[in-house]
This record gives C-alpha cells, structure tokens and sequence, in this order.
C-alpha cells in the first residue's frame, strides 16, 4: 500500500511540474501573441486594399498592357509555398496546414506531382521537416525565415515566385497558410498567388473603377505589380506568425486545464488510497489488542 502511495504522489508531483511549464509557455505565448496581432491587423487593410486595386486594375485592363505577372499558360510546372511554424506545442496547427497542401497537390496539381513538377517553398521549420523528409521537392533555402522575420527577407523568398514565374519556371503559384481571426480561430487557406487572378465583372458589381494613371498605365503596372505582391507574400507570413502564438496560446490553455483536472482525479485517489491505508492499520491494532488482551 505504501508504495502505491508513493508512486501516486510522484505522479502528482510531475503533473504539477508539467502543469507549471504549460502555464509558462501559454504566459509567453500570449505576450508573443500580442505583438503579432498588432502587426497583422495594423498591415492587413492596407494589403487588402492593395490585392483589391491589383485585381481590379488587372480585370478592367483594355488593350495589350504588359503584364507578364498575370499571364494565364498551360500549367505544368508549379510552386507552392508552405508557411508553417518553426515550433510544434501549438495543437494540430502544422499538421493542419501540411495537409492542406497536401489537399491542393492532390486535388488541383496531381499530374503535375507524378511529373515531378511540383516544388515546395517552406517558411517554417516543421513544413520544411515534413516535405523534405518524404520526397517532395523542396527549396531549402528560406525554411528560416522566422528567425529573423523583416520586410526585406521575406521580399527576397517572395522574389523566387515572382522571378520563377516571369521566366517560366513556374506556371502557378500558390500560397497555403493560415489566416489568424482571434487567438481560438485560425482559417487554414489556399490561395493562388500567381498569376493574378482576374475578377469577373457583374453589371451590378462594384469592382469596376476609373482609373487614372501617371506615368502611362503600362510603366505603373510594371512598377506597382512586383511591389503589391511582395506585400501580399508578407500579410500572409504574418499572418501565419500570429495564429501559430494564437495556437500555441491556446494549446497550452487547455493542457493546463487537463493537469488540473488530472491532478484532481489523482488527489481523489491519493485520498481513499491513504484513508484505506490507515483504516487497514487502525485494523491490525485494534485485533493485535484484542489477542493480547484474550
């Protein structure tokens, strides 16, 4: 009995000890968690309003203009970047976001992976983990890009899509990562980068603008183009930074409600294993007493 005893304080003792490293990490996360939401919300109306002009420029372009970046071709070779999360602890938010990749290859890029002609861009050390170790084709070069997470190095991981895809290594370009709503939700998210898709035109849509253009619509388009989509690349990198401290955050939270509710169950245990003990010794006296006494 009392070793049963030990070993169930011992257990109590871990879980308490796991219990405090969880309710550090959800601490940290929610501090990491504040800054990137800051970031992401204070960039994503300007990014959308940028992906709004450009789709809308692109839609209502009359004539011959320029624009290798929203060039429609046979698609067989393609690129799909991954953002995913250096570190794991965040839930199913890595497994989630391979997946749908996986989901993509399989339901719009098959053909093309049984060719080989499907390359994988990761941004984040469990994406670049994954693909790497079964098979895929993977550019190994910005997988770190977290570590160090400026305007100016995602531009240049940003510039293998764009560049690839004006020389024709790349007939499209998808991004998969996850848009961040609030610390409990993520939206996991496939989009094509490239080329850019055009908008239909309803007669009773909006999205038709007179534009005005200065210098000529064709040096702007080529000038703003480029930058508009590097900024694109950007919002989505960081919005894949936040919702993985969201998840994280949120992870944690419940791994701490699951030691507390494990310790209680333990405690409870603890409890009647201990009474059961001292109720067997109050036994043993009280009949060693009664024989000496008989």
């Amino acid at each position: 009995m009392s070793g049963q005893l030990k070993e169930v304080r011992n257990r109590i003792k871990s879980i308490q000890s796991g219990q405090q490293i969880t309710k550090a990490m959800k601490m940290v996360s929610a501090a990491k968690l504040r800054r990137a939401q800051d970031a992401i919300l204070l960039m994503r109306p300007y990014a959308l309003k940028l992906q709004e002009m450009l789709q809308n420029i692109v839609s209502n372009s009359e004539g011959n203009i320029n624009t290798p970046l929203a060039a429609q071709r046979e698609v067989e070779k393609v690129l799909i970047v991954v953002i995913t999360s250096d570190r794991g602890l965040c839930g199913a938010f890595n497994s989630n976001l391979i997946k749908t990749a996986k989901r993509v290859i399989r339901d719009k890029y098959q053909e093309q992976f049984e060719q080989g002609k499907v390359e994988i861009l990761p941004i984040g050390k469990k994406g670049y983990e994954h693909f790497a170790q079964n098979g895929y084709k993977v550019i190994d070069k910005y997988w770190q890009l977290f570590g160090s997470l400026t305007f100016e190095n995602v531009k240049d991981a940003a510039s293998v899509a764009l560049n690839g895809f004006i020389d024709g290594t790349y007939d499209a370009v998808d991004i998969i990562y996850s848009e961040f709503k609030n610390a409990a939700t993520q939206v996991f998210v496939s989009e094509q980068f490239l080329p850019i898709a055009k908008v239909e035109n309803k007669e009773d849509s909006n999205l038709k603008a007179d534009f005005i253009f200065e210098p000529q619509k064709e040096v702007l388009i080529s000038e703003l183009m480029p930058k508009i989509l590097n900024t694109q690349f950007f919002k989505a990198v960081l919005d894949t930074h936040a919702s993985e401290h969201g998840a994280r955050m949120t992870a944690m939270d419940k791994a701490t409600e699951n030691a507390q509710e494990l310790l209680r169950t333990l405690k409870i245990s603890y409890n009647r294993a201990r009474q059961a003990a001292i109720t067997t010794e109050l036994t043993e006296i009280v009949s060693g007493a009664a024989a000496l006494a008989g």
